[in-house]
Parts: structure tokens; sequence; C-alpha cells
């Protein structure tokens, strides 16, 4: 019996400050940036409209990462299965049945609150992953069976998401390669998976890409319109699109320098944004004075970090940027301590999902990466992606207050290993 002199790590340990001070920045930085990139919204509404949509968003996730916060990690394991089965249910019916935006289904409409199934299956894979990998810890490593169902699950996810885009199965397949790896899996296991994913998401695109039946002026229409020439709703071949956006991105058929391009329908975005990073220089002109926001497309969601670029410049950018890179480093940190395999697997997975979307959507407008539709965590207007986003942020401080460290007392380790299943026990393989 534990000795009331002797409180376990619930008891003792707040939530970490450093990674509540990161959350609370950047809802902060989401509010002034949402008002300065939605001119558009703002001219056909109301000047409080945007934000006060925005901002109930945002309460409603700190909510869910308070509420989370206060909970043991332990709870989360009975959970898992229903999450992880919920959010592949949602993504079969969006991909037959979903909402059509910008000529692909991509969510729908669950009490008022539009989710979108990429979000959903990004949490999934990160508690998916930690539940299979911590079950499946071994002195060499993670076992091949543990490995295959990881694998599996990724590839599966990824084929959900396929019509909508190759970043986010990108991502995914991403998230499931660094999970895998803090999980101590081995080299030769780690390539296999690779291998396989190259593999099958190649044979995925080429498939797609030889059996493409839409002209461009179809594509064009539908991307505009969301319908066909018939006057019907119709999502496109994103192949097509795709194709181009990778050939214009590695200069294939134009040697002319971006200065000198034409703006076009397929070109503006990615030309608008790198207009208001110009615009920004160093020092930036300030939120709500942005050149570019009423003509840069989707400026409120997958192009904000042109306009974070814009009103607060390179070192603006930057700043945002090691802001993100400090909750992976935190994370890092309390994984390290952590005495079981499963909580260090949970937060860094959850941090790991999240940085590597921004630094997706940050690659994306800067010209690193291809142009696609990824929001910036917490930042860009969106339902699902802050409510997501605040759940993994809940979780990593409820990892953070609730999971013994290898330094606690003996009484308390044990007490730890006493709450969770015995197949989850595994010693961290970060120690």
């Amino acid at each position: 019996m534990t000795s009331p002199q002797t409180p376990l790590p619930e008891e003792s340990r707040k939530a970490d400050k450093y990674i509540w001070a990161i959350y609370i920045a950047l809802l902060a930085i989401s509010i002034v940036e949402l008002y300065s990139a939605s001119s558009r919204e703002v001219q056909a509404s109301n000047i409080f409209g945007p934000v006060l949509r925005h901002g109930i968003m945002l309460l409603m996730g700190l909510g869910i990462a308070i509420g989370l916060s206060r909970i043991k990690f332990k709870w989360l394991i009975p959970i898992t299965p229903a999450v992880v089965i919920f959010a592949v249910c949602i993504a079969f019916y969006v991909l037959f049945k979903g909402q059509i935006i910008n000529g692909a289904r991509r969510s729908m409409n669950f009490f008022g609150i539009g989710l979108q199934s990429a979000e959903l299956l990004k949490l999934a894979v990160v508690l998916f992953i930690a539940y299979v990998v911590a079950f499946n810890q071994e002195r060499k490593g993670v076992t091949t069976k543990g490995v295959i169902y990881c694998a599996a699950f990724v590839l599966l996810c990824s084929g959900l998401l396929f019509s909508q885009g190759l970043t986010n199965t990108l991502l995914l397949m991403s998230i499931s390669g660094a999970m895998m790896l803090i999980g101590g899996i081995q080299f030769k296991k780690l390539g296999y998976v690779l291998l396989a994913y190259l593999l099958i998401g190649g044979a995925g695109v080429l498939y797609k890409t030889s059996h493409s039946t839409q002209s461009a002026e179809e594509v064009q229409l539908i991307a505009e319109t969301g319908m066909n020439a018939a006057g019907e709703k119709a999502t496109f071949d994103r192949s097509g699109t795709q194709m181009s956006r990778i050939k214009r991105w590695l200069g294939i058929g134009d040697s002319l320098p971006k200065y000198q391009q034409k703006i076009t329908a397929s070109n503006r975005q990615e030309m608008y944004s790198y207009m208001a990073q110009a615009n920004g220089s160093w020092h930036g002109v300030l939120p709500g004075n942005s050149r570019e926001t009423a003509r840069l497309p989707l400026a409120f969601s997958d192009y904000i970090y042109a306009i974070i670029v814009e009103d607060w410049g390179f070192l603006g950018g930057f700043l945002l940027l090691a802001l993100y890179l400090c909750l992976l480093g935190r994370a890092g940190v309390i994984a390290a301590k952590c005495r079981s395999a499963f909580p260090a697997l949970l937060i860094l997975g959850m941090a790991v999902m999240v940085v590597l979307q921004a630094l997706f959507h940050m690659a994306i407008v800067t010209g690193l990466a291809p142009v696609s539709g990824q929001p910036l965590p917490l930042i860009s207007k969106g339902g699902s992606s802050i409510l997501v986003t605040s759940v993994a942020f809940g979780i990593m401080l409820s990892v953070s207050r609730t999971a013994a460290y290898k330094d606690d007392d003996t009484q308390e380790i044990n007490a730890e290993i006493a709450s969770l299943p015995s197949q989850l026990t595994a010693e961290n393989p970060l120690s």
C-alpha cells in the first residue's frame, strides 16, 4: 500500500510549463495572424466574424487540452482502439460520401464541425504505433510482427488519403518512420518498411497517372467550381495536377526565374506567396498591413506562413520555426526521462506529428517542396485540425504530469508498472 508521505507522480508533478507556454504562444499567434490573413472574409462579412469563429475553435481546443492534461495517460490505452476504428471509419465514409473541397472528398459534417479525415488519421497513426511498438518491444528492438502491423496500418491509412493528394500520404509515412526509429526498430527492418512505402506508393502514383481520363480543362473547371461540364458535383483526378506541380517545382519546361514568370491560374498561389515573403523582408510590415493577403488564395489556411513572414519578416518566420522545434526538443527531453516505452512513444509521437506537419507547411510555402495543401498546426483556420492538434498537446501534457520517470522513487515506478497492462510495461527504448 502506498504511503501518504510518498505521492505518486500525478499528485506531485504539474504538467510541463514549457509545453504549456508553447501552446499558449501558438494560440496567440493564431488569433493575430488569422485576422491579418482574413481580409477577404472581413470585407465580405464583418471585421469580427472570421476572428470570432476561429476564436471559438481555439477555445474548444484549449478546453480539450486542459481536460486531457488532467487525466492519467494510462486511460488512453483502453480508448486507443476506439479512436483508431473511429478514424478509419470516418476516412472510409469521406472517401465515398465526403464533402468535396478543392476537387477532392476531404471531410464530413459532424455535429456542425467539419471533420477532416486526414487529421483524424494522423492522430490514429500515432496512437496505433505507440501502442503496437510498446507492445512488441524486445531486447534487440521491435519484433517483426510489430513492424508489419505498423507498416500495414500506415499503408491502409495512406491509401484512404491517396485521392486527396500526396502530401498527407507522405506525412503519415514520415510520422510512422520517425516513431518506429524512436521505438528502437532495427535499421534493416526500417529499410524494408521504407522500401515497401516507396514501391507501393510509387505503383499507386504510376497507376493513377496512367489511368487519368480528365482533360486539363475539366480539371480546371472542377477545381474552380466543384462542378463538371454537366453542372454536377464532381471530384477531379488529382494525378495530373500533382505531376504538373512537381514538374513546375523542378523547373521542367520553364527555364525562366520565378520573378520573370507570368502569374496564371495554375501558379498564382505560389507566386503571390513568394511576393508576400519578399515584401516582409527582414523585419516585416506588422499585422494588418499585409499587401498580398487580398490576392493570395487560402491565405488564412494553406498559405498562412507566407502572411506571417510578410507581417513579421524573416526573423518572425524563423522564430515561429524555432518555437515548433522547441516543442520537439522539450518532448524529447521528457520522453528520455520516462521509465516505460508507451508514455515515451506517446509524447514524442504527438510532438513529431505536430512538428512534421508544420515543417511540411513551411516547406511548401517557401518553395522547398511542391505546392500542396497542409495547414499550419494551431495557426491555420480550421476545425478538426485545431481540435486534433489540441488533443496532441493535451496528451503531451498528460504524459509530462503523470508518467513515472526513471529517477523517480522505486515505489512510484512500481505503481505505474502495476497500473499498466503487463504487455505495455516494457522499458523505455530511449534509455
